[in-house]
């Protein structure tokens, strides 16, 4: 792939300004939405509830580094790290934009280095989303995209070509994740409001979430736990939503799935319909929920309400298991305040092992939260923010140590920082 795809922050026609520490104010009007799909900037009125007591620091967590410009010219809308490789193997992530996904290296001494780019045969495909696998024969690494046209495309990254096509979702997809320990498995949400469960090895879908009690719009986020028992969603309805996989029927599904051969069977897979999910909530937020994560028996979310709340199901000395289906009742832990974001599809990035979150506003700021196992409530935070900029951030994602920072804005630009050496996470 030629070095023309993307242009380098650094180079020397773009002289650098102030790249650091100092917060800048800028004035935009954007409030761009996702192309190709519903917007949303109304503002929520706020309820009122307690806030992280933020602890001051004397400098910023990251040190900007360097940036690019995707030749595409579109909104970057999706980033993920492929945080599967070692320790001692590079760092790579990949970028979803346009018809494109788009793989870096982020080398140890600084920069970027575009080591592949697949481009969808269909030029209207806009992708949202990206996450990474590998192959369970031959370990070689896998990109799943998927977006506008609500089909699943997994990318063989060394051979730069697709490998599987999923069709299933009615419409567009908004988010990608794989389960942390079985790597076949993957998890769609989908505008057609369903969340569907796939074997990338045997080409099936297992499950499909939704229905009766499921979500009543779009499906805008979805996160398995770190066992992958459980599966977290939300949406435009403003829920959130629990789904548990850990039942009889679904470990037959699944292990069925491993051996199921669509060739030598005369019947299709017996995918199967959740209709229910295990816990509902409309409690935590008054507008779409476009980012859902778990730290561990805590979910993280967030709405355009200029918030990301950190809440668990049920009351705080409860376990899941003692949370009826029936009771929409929650607890919340702690909230992490930002300001200027109040559009929709901006999603946190959340580093589970070194828990630190970061989310990025309307104006091209980022604001870095470093959590305290001991006091919840008494997250670090600080901002980022380079003179250049002044795109709203879709999305950022960290590497698994969270020694690199990346995030992509809708000016099709990737930002690169780096945590300093003297931060402790």
């Amino acid at each position: 792939m030629s070095s023309d795809k993307v242009k380098n922050g650094n180079e020397p026609d773009e002289s650098e300004e102030s790249c650091g520490d100092e917060s800048a104010s800028y004035t935009t009007n954007s409030t761009t939405s996702r192309s190709k799909s519903p917007s949303s900037s109304t503002r929520s009125k706020r309820r009122g509830r307690r806030s992280t007591k933020s602890k001051p620091k004397s400098r910023a967590a990251y040190k900007y580094d360097t940036h690019v410009k995707e030749n595409h010219g579109a909104n970057i809308f999706g980033v993920a790290f492929n945080t599967l490789l070692g320790k001692d193997e590079p760092q790579v992530f990949a970028t979803a934009g346009s018809n494109r996904v788009t793989v870096y290296e982020c080398p140890r001494q600084g920069g970027m280095q575009l080591l592949h780019c697949y481009a969808d045969p269909d030029p209207d495909e806009v992708f949202y989303t990206c996450a990474w696998s590998y192959d369970l024969k031959t370990s070689a690494p896998l990109l799943a995209a998927a977006g506008y046209r609500g089909v699943i495309r997994v990318i063989d990254v060394e051979q730069n070509e697709a490998v599987g096509n999923y069709i299933g979702h009615g419409q567009a997809i908004n988010e990608l994740k794989f389960h942390p320990h079985k790597l076949q498995l993957l998890l769609s949400g989908s505008k057609d409001h369903a969340i569907r469960l796939w074997n990338i090895q045997s080409h099936v879908c297992i499950a499909i979430l939704g229905g009766v009690e499921g979500h009543r719009d779009e499906v805008l986020s979805i996160d398995f736990n770190m066992r992958g028992d459980r599966i977290v969603s939300s949406g435009m309805d403003h829920s959130l939503k629990l789904w548990c996989l850990n039942t009889p029927e679904f470990h037959h599904k699944i292990e069925l799935s491993n051996t199921f051969s669509q060739e030598k069977s005369t019947l299709p897979f017996p995918t199967v319909t959740k209709h229910f999910p295990d816990f509902s909530t409309r409690d935590i937020h008054r507008n779409y929920v476009d980012c859902v994560q778990w730290f561990g028996n805590f979910v993280l979310s967030k709405s355009c309400e200029n918030a990301i709340v950190c809440w668990k199901p049920g009351q705080l000395h409860q376990s899941f298991e003692q949370v009826k289906p029936s009771d929409s009742s929650c607890t919340i832990i702690a909230e992490f305040e930002y300001d200027e974001c109040e559009i929709w599809f901006v999603r946190f990035g959340f580093n589970p092992w070194q828990k630190v979150i970061a989310l990025g506003n309307q104006q091209g700021k980022v604001y870095v939260w470093e959590l305290d196992p001991s006091d919840p409530e008494g997250a670090h935070m600080t901002t980022l923010h380079n003179s250049r900029s002044v795109a709203t951030v879709r999305q950022i994602a960290f590497s698994r140590d969270a020694s690199v920072l990346v995030y992509v804005c809708d000016d099709a630009t990737v930002w690169r920082w780096n945590r300093r050496q003297a931060t402790s996470i």
